[in-house]
Parts: structure tokens; C-alpha cells; sequence
């Protein structure tokens, strides 16, 4: 997975390509970990994302709960099978989607 980020003043937006999985969940909690300390709002850009597993749910899951304290987080590009994933898992009720 490749995990590409920007700050800009108080915003993070974290682009994420390939798969996020048990593999690789580490590497974004780790980035969302360092990156949040003076962030306000987290925009995650899934246009590249291929596949997430229950792992990758879970991080996003900490970050939703971290941001709620701090600001606001939205998740973008998902493609219809990211969007399946969270709709069935009920994260479309707990996570903001555009």
C-alpha cells in the first residue's frame, strides 16, 4: 500500500492506494499517529484504494474516534466496492462519505 499525505495549516488529507489489510494497517495507524498531533481535520482520498479488510476498518474506526475530539474526518473516492464494504459493516452510519 502506498500512503501518500499533505499537510496544509490544521488539515491532513491522507491518499491511500492499493490495499488496506492486516499487512498494512500498522503503517497507517503509525502515519495517522505522528501526523494528528496539531491537525484539526482529516480528509482520507480513497480513489486509489483496491481493497479494505476488517484491520483497515479498524483503523479508520480510531481515527473517526480521535477526530470526533479534535475536528472532523471525511472519507472520498471510494470506489462501489470500498462503498459495499462500508455499508455492509454499517460504517456508512458512523463515518462521514462523500
Amino acid at each position: 500500500m502506498t500512503i501518500n499525505k499533505k499537510k496544509d495549516g490544521g488539515s491532513l488529507v491522507i491518499a491511500l492506494e492499493g490495499r488496506l489489510d492486516t499487512t498494512t494497517s500498522p503503517e497507517l495507524e503509525k502515519v495517522i499517529k505522528e501526523e494528528t498531533e496539531d491537525v484539526n481535520d482529516i480528509r482520507f482520498d480513497m480513489e486509489g484504494l483496491e481493497y479494505i479488510s476488517s484491520a483497515g476498518l479498524r483503523v479508520l474506526l480510531a481515527a473517526q474516534k480521535l477526530m470526533n475530539k479534535k475536528g472532523g474526518m471525511v472519507i472520498t473516492g471510494c470506489n462501489d466496492d470500498i462503498l459495499e464494504i462500508f455499508d455492509m459493516t454499517g460504517f456508512t452510519d458512523i463515518l462521514t462519505i462523500e
